[in-house]
């Protein structure tokens, strides 16, 4: 039984605080799902959004440790979202989310100001501990 913990300390500090996540997918179905994966693995998801205008209201409103940002969005693409997040007060850290593989979006990934980026079927707690360090 001990295995099935170990993504949730990852997820937690020594002090037993979890880190908070804002996902941003513009489906329903992956905010949900995503959002129950990762609080069953010690993240505590305090919030989601289905587009790029509203990824940014919630972040200034809920002060999110970390927001999985799906590339493909509605009204704007996740790079131009993560640097309206990276100029925020308190600005997340912004992981990268997308049904595509990194190799799709060239070089933008790795010039974006993000911690990373997980193709949505690698998510996992523990693969975004990983990414977090």
């Amino acid at each position: 039984m001990a295995g099935n913990n170990a993504p949730a300390r990852a997820a937690c500090d020594h002090h037993g605080v979890c880190r908070t996540v804002l996902i941003v997918d513009d489906h329903d179905d992956f905010r949900d799902s995503a959002g129950d994966l990762l609080d069953a693995e010690g993240f505590a998801v305090v919030g989601g959004a289905p587009d790029g205008r509203t990824a940014v209201v919630e972040a200034a409103r809920l002060h999110p440790d970390v927001v999985l940002l799906d590339v493909q969005l509605p009204d704007v693409d996740g790079f131009a979202v993560a640097e309206q997040l990276a100029a925020l007060r308190n600005p997340p850290v912004v992981v990268l989310i997308s049904s595509r593989d990194a190799r799709a979006y060239g070089s933008r990934v790795a010039a974006a100001r993000v911690a990373g980026f997980l193709a949505k079927h690698e998510l996992s707690g523990a693969s975004l501990s990983a990414l977090l360090g």
